[in-house]
């Protein structure tokens, strides 16, 4: 009996969850850019990329909010072939609907800075933050590695839908995506008229170069293959490779002193991703010192919290780039998160993690619109007791 009454329960709160989604969110249908193919602007498996759009009203008729898609990276030829045929290597398996909130948001209560803009959300289908470009196909394999053409596709396209009227402009984007809105973000600026406010936006896009629980170098392995493997190198910062090896230019630490576009970095210390897969993937941690703590950091031993906690602080050494003119904004919150600006229970609601008294959503409008720059660093876990920490289990 007390079983069936809380699996009643379970399904009216699943229901109340997917009601109170829908009506903070609104679909928006998938659009191909057909025309990017004979540019060579293509997803692994050759087929044209993709974006969600959503068009600007009122006084943000002239506004426009570009957001990259995130997913990770394919480092090899097997890598990418594994996700060749998935939405992540191909636009012909990516969902026809998305349901736009949180920044996406187009209600003035949820979104107040941005609601009435052009948002769109650009599908990640390359495999390399938006960075390749290699001329060959295998035709064994039919890997295109284009994310840098891709990139370029997609910002010329905008401009032809009214973007190179532009008053105000943002490039966006999260995880990998938010890697390739630090990487691209003066390629942007360059490419929108000068008359245009740009601004670049990253969320937890800043990937820092750590080793894992048993003192490997995965993360940084894995970059440097992923930076041959798309020939990245040429278009990452020149600022970058001309001082250090090309792989080592696919972290933001590197790379993010030598930005000249205003950037506003938003991250969890304790990324939830970084920490699964930076600092203790399974072959990093074959012990499984971290294995259940990682799946809900409530549940860590102090001895696990230590291993957290030395992690945040290197962290915070690799934000030391970020220099404190006001063109930088930085939300380093200290939650158990990733990705929190395209979601609105993390972006703005009343039970939404603040900072310094202070949303994300009203962290980072104030300093995109100079009313107030904002760079905050918040305490260590578990201080916050806004945070909304992600549970995997």
């Amino acid at each position: 009996m007390e079983g069936a009454r809380l699996g009643r329960w379970l399904v009216l709160g699943s229901l109340l969850t997917l009601l109170l989604l829908r009506a903070e969110g609104y679909p928006v249908k998938i659009t191909y850019l057909t025309e990017a193919v004979a540019k060579g602007a293509v997803c692994l498996d050759g087929s044209p990329p993709a974006y969600h759009f959503s068009q600007g009203f009122g006084a943000g008729v002239n506004n426009w909010l570009v957001f990259f898609e995130g997913g990770g990276w394919c480092s090899s030829v097997a890598d990418c072939l594994a996700r060749r045929d998935t939405r992540l290597g191909s636009s012909k398996y990516m969902t026809k609907e998305l349901s736009f909130s949180g920044i996406f948001s187009n209600k003035q209560n949820y979104n107040p800075d941005f609601y009435n803009w052009n948002k769109v959300k650009v599908r990640y289908c390359d495999g390399s933050s938006y960075t390749g470009d290699v001329e060959a196909v295998n035709p064994k394999t039919n890997l295109h590695f284009r994310g840098a053409r891709i990139f370029r596709a997609v910002i010329d396209n905008l401009m032809s839908r009214g973007m190179n009227n532009a008053q105000n402009a943002i490039l966006a984007g999260c995880s990998a995506g938010g890697l390739g809105a630090i990487l691209n973000c003066d390629r942007f600026r360059s490419l929108i008229p000068a008359k245009t406010k740009v601004k670049c936006f990253a969320d937890a896009g800043y990937f820092i170069n750590a080793k894992t629980v048993s003192g490997t170098s995965q993360i940084e392995q894995v970059y440097s293959q992923v930076v041959a493997t798309h020939d990245s190198a040429k278009n990452l910062p020149t600022s970058c490779t001309s001082r250090m090896k090309p792989g080592l230019c696919f972290f933001p630490q590197n790379v993010i002193s030598q930005i000249r576009t205003p950037i506003f970095i938003l991250n969890a210390a304790y990324d939830s991703w970084q920490v699964k897969n930076i600092l203790a993937p399974g072959v990093g941690d074959p012990a499984g010192v971290l294995r259940t703590c990682k799946l809900n950091i409530q549940k860590c031993s102090s001895n696990q919290l230590k291993i957290l906690q030395d992690y945040r602080t290197q962290f915070l050494n690799a934000l030391s780039g970020v220099s404190s003119s006001p063109s930088r904004g930085m939300f380093i919150d200290g939650c158990y998160a990733h990705c929190q600006a395209g979601t609105q229970e993390t972006w703005l609601r009343t039970d939404s993690p603040v900072l310094a008294g202070t949303s994300i959503a009203k962290a980072f409008g104030d300093w995109y619109f100079d009313r107030k720059p904002f760079q905050k660093i918040d305490c260590a876990y578990p201080c916050n007791p806004t945070c909304h920490n992600r549970d995997f289990e």
